[in-house]
């Protein structure tokens, strides 16, 4: 009884948290600092990955280790410092922006 009053507890933050992600504050976030590394809609540029159209909880992940002050790349030290200042919101509308981000000439 009480692992199903957990469980359902568990799943209820972990839906409420994925269906609760902004892609639009996302993309605006993005666009003010990401941007400048990683390119339009994130397709990458220079040495800096294209990191759009990956799972949102790969994205969600990466930037939760890089917040963490993990080294797990090339371009963490630059990487941990942008991520230690995002909040669990962000990285959620963030990656939720990034699952499906596609590039417009316009941008």
């Amino acid at each position: 009884m009480m692992f199903k009053f957990w469980f359902s507890l568990f799943l209820f933050c972990f839906l409420s948290q994925t269906y609760a992600a902004d892609p639009i504050a996302g993309e605006t976030r993005y666009k003010k600092t990401c941007v400048n590394c990683h390119g339009p809609a994130g397709k990458g540029a220079a040495s800096y990955p294209k990191i759009s159209g990956n799972d949102i909880a790969y994205t969600t992940e990466k930037l939760e280790t890089y917040r963490a002050g993990k080294k797990i790349g090339p371009n963490s030290g630059l990487m941990i410092m942008m991520a230690k200042s995002l909040t669990d919101e962000e990285i959620s509308n963030l990656a939720a922006y990034l699952k499906d981000a596609k590039y417009n000439v316009n941008d």
